[in-house]
């Protein structure tokens, strides 16, 4: 390269340097507040929220939820004392890797802008993994107004997982385990759906927001706590039309409904051997389900037909029977029977106890039959409770496990 070339070429990359975009109005991680959870509980002010009302810190607003923001990492030093000092979550106590703060109010962005009268670190939402709603404010609120603010926000992101807890939302973002962040321990509960048939498909916000915006009616997965430590069981019906919790489906509606369905991915299917009543499991290899509706005039109708291959992992019969191919046949027939038992059981609460449609039976006759769907739709879930279900299961035992000749 000639002498002019080499002037020319640095002549044009310090050119470029003046024009490269920087983050010049970035922030430090360290600046800020980021919190990873978000609970929403009927309104219960802190101890601190009631010093501070005494003492002429109160604003003109109602009682109406308590939000719960937990955030990480904690800070170090003075600021960390006290903060803790104001806690009321376990998460406070030393040796936790996370801070629980609460504030109570009727509106939910507000209540964020009110954390900047109390901490130097303003809340940043970006990593927000889990919001959770307890079951008792979500039965006076509808969904859409509780979670207004949350889905208008730019600033949190769409993937955040949506859980109900049967008790306080902060009690499911509390944890007696050091080190632990339960909003990232919940989150990552649901990655387990493989292993299990009662985990529901995760209801991102993103999600959400398209559920409610149909108007139909839709599951969110439940999450139990006791002693610090937390358990996934069941969901929760939420009513399309008024976006409220109205019940609870089990661990065995879920299984169930997830052969409805196809979800059932993994997970041990056990029934008990109709001669000697032990204890028989078939663990889940692949499932499939085609929800086919069928239309003849007025009358609307549906059949399933599931199909799963697995394995038989467990066989309590002593002595061992021998795995023949009659006796293979005969516990296919068993697991069959008992799959159908949790469909039923799934169908009669959705029919008859909670009269809701959440086994997507209305997305397959909105596909195949359109004109038909837009006569029912509007009274979808009515409508659901008087069409009969049949339904067909076929299991297949492709292997008996290491232990059998």
């Amino acid at each position: 390269m000639s002498r002019f070339g080499r002037k020319s070429t640095m002549l044009l990359t310090l050119l470029l340097l003046l024009f490269t975009s920087g983050c010049w109005s970035s922030k430090e991680i360290e600046d800020l507040s980021v919190y990873v959870g978000l609970g929403l509980d009927v309104a219960e002010e802190s101890k601190f929220e009631k010093s501070i009302n005494k003492q002429g810190g109160h604003y003109p607003k109602n009682n109406v939820f308590t939000a719960t923001v937990q955030i990480v990492p904690r800070v170090g030093g003075k600021q960390e004392k006290q903060n803790s000092s104001t806690s009321s979550s376990s998460g406070s106590s030393s040796g936790q890797s996370f801070l629980n703060e609460q504030l109570t109010g009727d509106s939910l962005i507000q209540i964020f802008r009110q954390f900047a009268l109390r901490r130097d670190r303003p809340l940043i939402g970006h990593h927000l993994k889990v919001v959770i709603v307890s079951q008792e404010l979500s039965k006076k609120y509808s969904l859409e107004q509780l979670l207004d603010f949350i889905l208008r926000d730019n600033d949190i992101r769409p993937s955040s997982l949506v859980l109900v807890s049967k008790g306080r939302a902060l009690e499911a973002l509390s944890s007696n385990e050091p080190g632990e962040i339960p909003a990232v321990y919940l989150k990552g509960l649901v990655d387990n759906a493989y292993r299990t048939n009662k985990i529901i498909p995760g209801v991102t916000l993103a999600k959400l927001d398209g559920k409610m915006q149909s108007g139909s009616s839709f599951l969110l997965q439940n999450v139990l706590t006791a002693d610090g430590e937390h358990k996934f069981s069941g969901a929760g019906i939420y009513k399309g039309k008024t976006k409220r919790w109205i019940g609870t489906l089990n661990q065995t509606d879920l299984e169930g409904l997830s052969w409805i369905t196809g979800e059932a991915q993994g997970g041990a299917l056990k029934t008990y051997a109709p001669k000697d009543g032990h204890t028989i499991v078939y663990e889940i290899g692949s499932t499939k389900s085609k929800i086919t509706p069928q239309v003849h005039g007025d009358d609307i109708s549906f059949h399933v037909k599931v199909e799963s291959e697995g394995q038989l992992m467990e066989d309590w019969s002593v002595p061992e029977i021998p795995a023949t191919e009659k006796y293979i046949q005969e516990l296919e027939v068993q697991f069959a029977d008992t799959a159908k038992e949790q469909m039923h059981q799934v169908l009669n609460k959705m029919q008859n106890t909670y009269r809701v449609e959440v086994g997507g039976f209305g997305e397959q006759l909105r596909m195949k039959y359109p004109k038909v769907w837009k006569k029912v739709k509007k009274n979808w879930d009515e409508t659901f409770c008087q069409i009969p279900v049949t339904y067909d299961v076929k299991m297949k035992i492709k292997d008996y496990g290491s232990s059998t000749d």
